[in-house]
């Protein structure tokens, strides 16, 4: 759309969180392009996710912090400005200047500047190694400080947190990522001092130190003591001293008014530009949302108000009269894997309050309902250790909850909730002001009919969360209501879901794709439910599959038993269990890859990777693997992937048990178990994680007593935290538990689900399912051990088996009419000694691998 000459000029300071909503408002309502917008980002990057800046420290790129799509930024009416400041305001003129001397006029200007990290006036907090804790480049330079010192220093880095709050207890999860030795100190008697009461902050100190971080509370921080200019100690006003490498200050964060305090606003006496309940300030063409806006007297730090000030003013400038309705502060967060809600009136500041608490220190769960005089209506509440009815119980804040009070808290609760029955004005989504009657509009008049399409059409879900189950119900009940069938269908061709079919096919003993899809389908199938029925068949045993039939369901990669790379060539993994292995095993490896020209990568799940085989040389290749020992690692197969350890008690001086024996035995007895999606395990030899088992669909760390076992966790695109299953096992009821678990996952999940999602969308959750594999709920646990045995006992190597198959090797040609022939279309560069795939201008240029091809390379 090109600017009209009419076009009215918006010029938003500050690139955060808020200053995109108010963009992305801003121009979805705009259909006539009254208004081009100009961003002044002072960093060197475009808004973020601030909320999830910890997970930098666990792999997650910057750019993959970044919020929305680019398409905002591709909008003609929307300039992006990044790493440029505003200088000043001429508030007469209606200009702003930048730091580098640019004048942009304005009609309107918003100020959404945010806050920075307050730093409290201690002695030594400018010496080299303190840190604040606040943007991408904060974080960046925290990480590269402690490698930097990790090498230096001939034992552990040690770190402290100043401030036991929301940012602080982030902080203390950053340094446990970057495998720090840390201290949380809060000057308040507890933690979370603002969100959680006495007991909550109890229950919240237990868990965290339990998982390795210590925590003083009560403690006054008087002096950091340096060494040659460097952080070496920190010391109190009572206590003794604490040798720290590495210090955060997390103590809060104050209002960015420079700016609107130099142009003449009004600020409020603790800082904050003063606005009314439309966002705007005294000044009728100036604006202030998010944390640097003083409303109702105070600034609020949360993400979910900002959402609401960008929303009105949006409207405000389209010529609409939104009012700030008021903030919830309602919170729900996972800190260093802790669960922790707070919600209305969370410290029974009313009159006339009852309190219902439930507390177990020993589970590590503490929660507690505020309730009016009658115990009735529901005013507020805090929930620690265990959060799963947060979601549930927050819309219900202020009207009443139709039951015991305290069977909410129980582990079955949040299932008990009312959770398709909110009224109209509930707010189901605090991020985005959505409410149940918005998400039911959506349905019922919207022609939303699945999770996806409310969330695109109500911006439900799509910030933090920590709705989406509620969301779910919601929609699913609607749906009910309207008479529309929420089909749970495989596909066209199987009106049963994967886990009705898997129970079918076991139970009938069904053996074939033919009798499965004339007995219960329709059809020829697809590649949907062809790939999910050679799962299926793989899972219980029944043969090779690359046997008959079951050939023509793989997708690309089983059908060769290897990954299709970019240029047509494959990839072969021999499994490595738990990252062990042998000189000779090296030798072997490296040989193989020398002489077929492979490029060789060691991989995050401790194996090797040999990339650039043509099809015709994977049979040659595996032989040769095979007869020294390998096998297949199954990076082609919806299966276990890999066992990650580290060396555990046979090394380390910090392990506790022997990590690499129990990663090896996992592997072994889990090789070649086929499942809905790809499976990961991770042993950890100690509290410290090296393996970073809580990272992984199945997590086990080292106790003095035994193992934790931790459940759900995954990386790739949507990284989530593995879940405590159960604590201090001993070795034999660890294996049973992760049998139990691992089997019942693959009857139960959906096609292609991992199992951090299953877990979430498991009716029950997480207590369900404990239910089932510690306590056999469901009274299937015998026969859930009985389908493992049978697995561990009928494992065969798949490319092995395939060697051994003269038809089996006849699908490994490069063409059909010519299977003697190589693919001669395959070409390569050198690069840091190694081969990759030619670009089109480099197959031209002349610079390919000893000539032209992999054929002559090789």
């Amino acid at each position: 759309m090109l600017q009209a000459p009419d076009t009215k000029q918006l010029v938003v300071v500050g690139g955060g969180m808020v200053a995109r909503r108010l963009i992305d408002a801003l121009r979805s309502r705009d259909e006539s392009g009254q208004w081009a917008v100009t961003l002044l980002c002072e960093e060197p990057r475009a808004p973020y996710d601030r909320v999830a800046l910890t997970s930098y420290f666990t792999g997650r790129h910057p750019e993959e912090l970044a919020l929305g799509g680019q398409e905002i930024w591709d909008d003609p009416l929307v300039t992006l400005k990044r790493g440029v400041k505003a200088d000043s305001i001429d508030r007469e003129g209606r200009t702003v200047t930048t730091n580098g001397g640019a004048v942009l006029p304005y009609d309107a200007l918003v100020l959404a500047t945010g806050s920075y990290a307050a730093v409290p006036p201690v002695p030594g907090k400018d010496l080299r190694g303190a840190f604040v804790y606040r943007t991408i480049d904060d974080v960046a330079d925290l990480r590269a400080y402690v490698e930097k010192r990790r090498e230096e220093l001939d034992r552990p880095v040690r770190g402290a947190v100043v401030g036991g709050g929301l940012l602080g207890l982030e902080a203390a999860g950053a340094l446990q990522a970057l495998e720090v030795e840390s201290t949380v100190v809060e000057f308040a008697p507890r933690l979370m001092p603002l969100q959680v009461d006495e007991g909550g902050g109890e229950g919240l100190k237990r868990l965290i130190e339990g998982l390795g971080v210590s925590v003083r509370t009560s403690t006054a921080t008087s002096k950091i003591v340096g060494d040659r200019g460097t952080v070496s100690r920190m010391e109190f006003a009572d206590g003794p001293a604490l040798d720290v490498d590495v210090v955060i200050f997390a103590v809060g964060v104050r209002p960015r008014d420079e700016l609107a305090r130099e142009s003449g606003l009004e600020v409020g006496e603790r800082g904050g530009v003063i606005v009314d309940d439309a966002c705007a300030t005294a000044d009728p063409a100036i604006w202030a949302i998010g944390e640097v806006a003083n409303i109702g007297g105070r600034c609020l730090g949360l993400v979910a108000p900002g959402y609401t000030m960008a929303e009105i003013v949006a409207d405000r400038l389209l010529g609409g009269e939104g009012t700030f309705p008021g903030a919830d502060l309602s919170t729900k967060l996972k800190l260093l894997g802790v669960d922790v809600a707070s919600f209305g009136d969370a410290f029974a500041q009313e009159p006339g309050n009852l309190e219902v608490v439930i507390s177990d220190p020993v589970g590590g769960v503490y929660k507690k309902l505020v309730m009016s005089d009658d115990a009735r209506t529901l005013r507020g509440g805090i929930l620690v250790g265990d959060a799963s009815a947060y979601a549930a119980l927050r819309p219900m804040v202020g009207r009443e909850l139709g039951g015991d009070p305290a069977a909410y808290l129980l582990p079955e609760g949040a299932s008990a909730a009312p959770m398709g029955e909110l009224p109209e004005d509930a707010t189901v989504c605090s991020c985005n002001n959505v409410t149940a009657g918005a998400i039911r509009c959506s349905v019922t008049e919207g022609d939303c009919t699945d999770l996806a399409g409310v969330k695109a059409c109500t911006l439900a879900g799509t910030s933090c969360g920590s709705c989406l189950p509620l969301v779910k119900k919601i929609v699913t009940t609607e749906l009910e209501k309207s008479g529309i069938e929420v089909s749970k269908a495989l596909c066209e061709h199987f009106d049963l879901s994967r886990a009705q079919l898997f129970d079918v096919v076991r139970i009938q003993e069904l053996a074939t794709f033919s009798d499965i899809i004339a007995t219960h389908g329709r059809g020829r199938g697809c590649d949907i439910c062809k790939p999910v029925i050679g799962s299926i068949l793989a899972s219980l045993g029944t043969g090779h599959i690359l046997e008959g039939e079951r050939a023509t369901l793989q997708d690309t990669n089983d059908h060769v038993m290897a990954n299709l790379q970019k240029d047509g060539s494959y990839s072969v993994v021999p499994r490595i269990p738990g990252g062990e292995i042998t000189p000779e095993g090296l030798i072997v490896i490296g040989e193989v890859a020398k002489d077929f020209g492979l490029y060789t990568k060691i991989t995050g799940g401790q194996r090797i990777d040999l990339f650039g085989a043509r099809i015709d040389q994977l049979p040659k290749i595996w032989t040769r693997l095979v007869d020294a020992g390998f096998e297949s690692g199954h990076a082609y197969g919806k299966s276990l992937r890999t066992v990650k350890s580290c060396v555990g008690s046979t090394w380390c001086r910090y392990g506790v048990q022997d990590s690499v024996g129990l990663a090896i035995a996992l592997e072994l007895r889990y090789r070649g178990l086929r499942s809905p999606h790809k499976i990961k395990l991770g042993v950890s030899g100690c509290a410290r994680e090296c393996a970073e088992a809580r990272g992984k669909d199945v997590g086990i760390i080292a106790t003095d007593n035994g193992w934790n076992l931790y459940v759900g966790g995954n990386g790739g695109f949507t990284p989530k935290h593995a879940q405590l299953l159960a604590e201090d096992l001993d070795t034999e009821t660890l294996v049973q538990a992760i049998d139990r678990f691992l089997m019942f996952y693959v009857r139960t999940a959906d096609r292609l689900q991992r199992t951090a999602a299953w877990v979430d969308d498991y009716e029950g959750g997480l207590d369900a399912i404990r239910a089932v594999v510690l306590d056999d709920s469901l009274g299937i646990a015998a026969d859930l051990d009985a389908a493992m045995v049978t697995h561990v006992d009928g494992y065969e190597d798949e490319w092995a088996a395939a060697l051994a198959d003269p038809e089996k090797l006849r699908r490994f040609g490069s063409f059909v009419n010519a299977p003697d022939h190589a693919d001669d279309s395959l070409a390569y560069v050198a690069e840091r000694g190694q081969a990759r795939p030619a670009t089109p201008d480099e197959r031209t240029s002349g610079v390919l691998i000893a000539g032209t091809t992999l054929e002559v390379r090789r």
